[in-house]
């Protein structure tokens, strides 16, 4: 039996999710604009953000719709990220192993009118 589908908990999951890779992409990118981003604090986002892929990744169908749904109204890289990443193929791919310039390449390919 499928577990229910909570549109307001995957819209927080899909919202959340753009938000934090927004934030870890950043730190990786600009590492001194933010002294307090160490280590210990990127592995906590990564966990957090990792957490709400599983949870779009878990409702199937309905978490890809709700990522395009988010993406629609909001066009912006962390949105499509998130859909990215809940593509066949990329169940298996953690964040944190993922090469940030090719992603970023994607994105702004991706997002270019």
């Amino acid at each position: 039996m499928a577990a229910p589908v909570l549109p307001h908990i995957l819209r927080q999951h899909a919202e959340q999710a753009a938000f934090l890779w927004m934030v870890y992409d950043r730190a990786r990118l600009f590492p001194d604009e933010n002294p307090e981003m160490d280590e210990l604090r990127i592995s906590r986002l990564l966990e957090r953000l990792e957490a709400h892929l599983d949870g779009l990744r878990i409702a199937g169908a309905e978490g890809v719709k709700m990522a395009e749904e988010r993406f629609a109204e909001y066009p912006e890289p962390g949105e499509l990220f998130v859909i990215r990443m809940l593509q066949p193929g990329a169940q298996g791919m953690r964040v944190a192993e993922l090469d940030l310039v090719k992603v970023r390449e994607y994105l702004t390919e991706k997002l270019s009118p």
